[in-house]
Order: C-alpha cells, then structure tokens, then sequence
C-alpha cells in the first residue's frame, strides 16, 4: 500500500550498492522513488468520515481494540530523483530509496499508475472478503461486505482487511475480540484460499505501526529479516503465511494460551 508524496515530502532506506550509485554521473535523474512511513488506518472503524468496513446479511459484533493497515508514502514517478537525493536517505533511518519499477509500474503515465493501484485495491478487496468468508465457513451470497479506503492503493491490505471482517463476525470465536483490545498492525497480500504474501516496504511500515500506537505487528513470514532489521523498540513481530495462521495467533495471544509464532 503506498500513496505520493510531493517532492518536498520525499523519504527513504537505501535498496541499491552506494558503489553503484556513486558510479553514476553526476547530478543525473535516477529510476528510483524516495519513500517514508505513510498513513495507517483501523480497518474496524472510520476513515475520512467513512466505515471502512461495512457489513450487511449477518450479525455485526462490536469490537474494541484496533485492526490497522499500514502503507508506505512515495514520491510519484514522475518525480525526479537525484545523487544528493539517494545520499541524504542513506543517513535516514525513516527513509528508504526504492527502485521506481517496484513502486509503480514501468513505462505507465501517472493517470494509468493510479488506475492501476485502483484496480489492484479493488481486487485485494474482493480477495480479502472472500477468504474471510471462507475462513468462516459462509456463504458469500447471503453477506454482503462493502469495504472502503480513501486515496490508497495497491493490495497490501487484504490481510488487514480479512482480519477485520472476521473479528467484526466472529470475534475470536468465543465471545472476545480478535485484537484482545490491543492495536494490532500489518500487513500483506492475500488470496482467496487465505494465503498470505509479501509485500515490500516492511521496515517503513513498522515505523507507521509503532508512531500510530501499535504493539504488534503482522508480518508476512518472508519478510521476517526485512522487519526485524529496523524493528521499532516495543513493537512485537508476528510471522503469518496464512489467514487461519493470523487468527490462530491474534487468539493465542489474546488468550494466553497456545504459541505465539516470532520472526
């Protein structure tokens, strides 16, 4: 998940060999972004004024506790990025200097990048309900979940996503909330078998959980080493591959009882 940043806003941690950086000409663009921590959202309340997660054709629990999906913010890609750019985010521990063909698609216009980000919500979205109906062993023809994210885009939410239609239906299964009344942040992509995929941008997103009050962080399992790298003090990592995974650990948490995975 990433939104644009203007280039006064412009962040990073460098992905890309000084050496080659520096082998370089000059002061000539680079095909990188410069991204920073970015926004963080509770998919189990509001965003903008909006419910982020609506559900209609079941019962709806009310829930304490916070689900919150997190995103990197980028320079847009027609942002031009220098040397001085690249060597200012090295020192930055909030900061990280992305190849521009993993942030946005190559060769698109703007308009067709941010279409595409669309596109890719939307489809995360769909994802996300399903493997959580699935999860829940229900019908998606009686229910229907409208889910809803202002100005971000791209499919790292569906985990989050999952995760809050499943604790706004079932809880932890037995009366509680899935959060335990915790902030509980992460994210990673989902399908609709309920597997969970990596997502890039880990370290910066951990930093938006921490600044937004998270004490714990989901994790795409393969993206373990990347998060433990710059681990925000006080925010507990916990390595998912799947949405029963993430399920069984948020109770296993919240209970007290059963292992918790660590990265």
């Amino acid at each position: 998940m990433f939104s644009r940043l203007t280039r006064s806003q412009k962040v990073g941690a460098l992905a890309v060999p000084v050496v080659a950086l520096l082998a370089t000409a000059g002061f000539a663009p680079l095909p990188f972004s410069v991204a920073q921590p970015g926004l963080t959202a509770n998919v189990l309340g509001e965003n903008k004024g909006e419910q982020v997660i609506s559900i209609s054709g079941a019962p709806v629990r009310e829930t304490t506790g916070q689900l919150r999906m997190t995103t990197i913010e980028a320079t847009s890609p027609d942002t031009r990025v220098d040397l001085p750019d690249v060597i200012d985010s090295w020192f930055s521990t909030d900061q990280a200097v992305m190849p521009r063909d993993s942030v946005y698609p190559s060769g698109d216009t703007v308009e067709e990048i941010e279409q595409y980000n669309r596109k890719q919500m939307k489809e995360s979205q769909d994802e996300a309900t399903r493997a959580a109906l699935n999860h829940l062993n229900l019908e998606d023809e009686d229910i229907d979940v409208t889910l809803r994210l202002a100005d971000v885009g791209g499919p790292s939410a569906g985990l989050l996503f999952s995760l809050g239609i499943v604790d706004k239906l079932n809880g932890d299964g037995s009366g509680g909330d899935l959060t335990g009344g915790r902030v509980v942040a992460g994210t990673g992509t989902i399908d609709e078998d309920g597997t969970v995929g990596p997502v890039g941008g880990v370290p910066l997103k951990t930093q938006a959980a921490k600044r937004d009050g998270a004490t714990v962080f989901l994790v795409p399992k393969a993206e373990c080493a990347d998060a433990n790298a710059e681990l925000p003090k006080g925010l507990r990592l916990i390595p998912v591959t799947t949405l029963d995974g993430a399920v069984d650990a948020l109770v296993s948490l919240e209970k007290g009882t059963g292992k918790v995975p660590t990265c």
